[in-house]
């Protein structure tokens, strides 16, 4: 991964903007954030290219805990260290956790609620077509990598069907499908 930073390309003024620039982003995304992310640092504020937000997205999956707080983590880290790393995670999660909480507190009340039940399912359903959406904007991105879009499109295709329609574990489809594509990468890669 080549991340050289240019002076043309625009970057997080200090701690604080990343910190505000994750609060920020963390409260866009609540409940999936894919979009969100992939929006506001790829489209919005230019910190990082398709090609740059695929691959820190990847590696921000397969760390353990949560994707967006990863990337948050690397992107702060890459710009200012420890400092930055700190700030981005801690905004990722201060507000938010209050809000949760507070949250939690009227849905405890309100559990019971049909129209709230229902608002529920509503929400997952916007966010799946979130995800859904990105994922088709970031396809463009898949035209650099080395299997190339139909391949790259057929293995995302078989996570699908194992996942959705066949119900399999996604443990599965990350270690079947993913230590494929890792060893057919590595082989257009092998010089």
């Amino acid at each position: 991964m080549n991340h050289a930073l240019s002076e043309e390309r625009p970057r997080p003024k200090s701690p604080t903007d990343i910190f505000l620039s994750f609060t920020f982003l963390a409260l866009q995304g609540f409940g999936g954030v894919l979009a969100v992310v992939q929006h506001e640092l790829v489209d919005r504020k230019r910190w990082l290219t398709r090609e740059e937000f695929v691959e820190d997205w990847a590696v921000a999956q397969i760390m353990p805990g949560p994707n967006v707080v990863n990337m948050a983590l690397m992107i702060g880290d890459r710009h200012f260290g420890l400092r930055g790393a700190v700030a981005a995670v801690i905004g990722m999660l201060a507000v938010p956790l209050v809000l949760i909480l507070l949250l939690a507190l009227f849905y405890a009340h309100f559990a019971d609620n049909p129209a709230v039940a229902g608002a529920l399912r509503g929400m997952g359903a916007v966010a799946a077509g979130l995800v859904a959406g990105t994922g088709l904007k970031l396809t463009s991105a898949l035209s650099k990598h080395p299997l190339k879009l139909p391949l790259c499109l057929a293995l995302a295709s078989a996570v699908f069907i194992m996942v959705a329609l066949l119900r399999l574990p996604l443990i599965y489809s990350l270690f079947g499908l993913g230590l494929v594509s890792c060893f057919l990468t590595y082989r257009k890669l092998k010089p």
